[in-house]
């Protein structure tokens, strides 16, 4: 578990890594999030899942985009709402022609938005309360649905908390650059050396732990993921807009099947 305490600094760290536009948005994910009322994380109980490969039966989700195909499994257990919400709107096709908004130095990407500036076209489906859980981290191939919005009361404008909300568009984390100096500093502020070493060995992005929720995790497709965060981008607004059109075909759910996966490669 990352220590409270030390979230700040380790977005400023992060933040001399990606640049300063990216500040604006890991505040708004990370600085405004830590306000809300956090989870009770015991690293004695803690499951990486993320670790594990996927088993037959479990959900998963195919991203077919136009610079290839990357695979995840889906957590419902976890994420039951946001889950829900993704399969909902990729069953329904709402994935199809829509945009990757964001690219984000290598270090992650945002899609599913039907405009090339990120927006969604209304809020039917962008209301969906944060779902955090100590078994789920923004590791490489983290999937997570991204923060839309956040409802305060009165006393909340001012002392900070809240109920965050998610929506439609989702993130896909490749990394940061593991230096020797984040290495130490994650191993130093986190309670869990087995998290910290996770991290360290699979990489992501430790700032965004328990500021989003996490949906699935990609077991396919790693390189897609990679060119995904690499793009050549705008800044315009608060994004890094691809300069050449990037698109998500379709993402289809499905269930995983090792068989089915051989059977795949033996025909390629």
């Amino acid at each position: 578990m990352l220590k409270k305490n030390n979230v700040v600094r380790l977005v400023l760290i992060f933040t001399l890594i990606m640049g300063i536009s990216s500040l604006v948005i890991m505040l708004s994910n990370t600085l405004m999030a830590r306000n809300n009322s956090y989870i009770t994380v015991d690293a004695e109980t803690m499951k990486l899942v993320q670790l594990d490969p996927p088993k037959d039966g479990d959900p998963t989700a195919i991203v077919d985009t136009t610079l290839g195909e990357y695979r995840f499994v889906l957590y419902p257990q976890y994420s039951p709402n946001a889950v829900a919400n993704f399969t909902e709107l990729a069953n329904q096709g709402y994935y199809n022609n829509t945009y990757v908004f964001h690219s984000e130095s290598g270090v992650y990407s945002a899609a599913g938005a039907p405009n090339k500036n990120g927006n969604a076209n209304d809020n039917s489906h962008e209301l969906v309360e944060r779902e955090l859980h100590q078994d789920l981290w923004p590791f490489k191939g983290a999937v997570l649905a991204m923060n839309t919005t956040v409802k305060r009361n009165f006393k909340e404008k001012f002392l900070g908390g809240g109920t965050y909300y998610n929506g439609s568009r989702f993130m896909t984390v490749n990394t940061i650059d593991f230096t020797d100096e984040i290495k130490q500093e994650l191993i130093d502020i986190s309670e869990s050396k087995d998290l910290a070493n996770a991290f360290i060995e699979k990489g992501g992005v430790p700032n965004f732990s328990q500021q989003l929720t996490v949906i699935g995790q990609t077991y396919k497709g790693f390189d897609v993921v990679e060119k995904l965060a690499n793009l050549e981008a705008n800044e315009i607004g608060v994004y890094k807009v691809p300069v050449e059109d990037v698109m998500i075909n379709s993402v289809t759910i499905s269930t995983y099947s090792a068989e089915d996966e051989k059977t795949e490669e033996a025909e390629k």
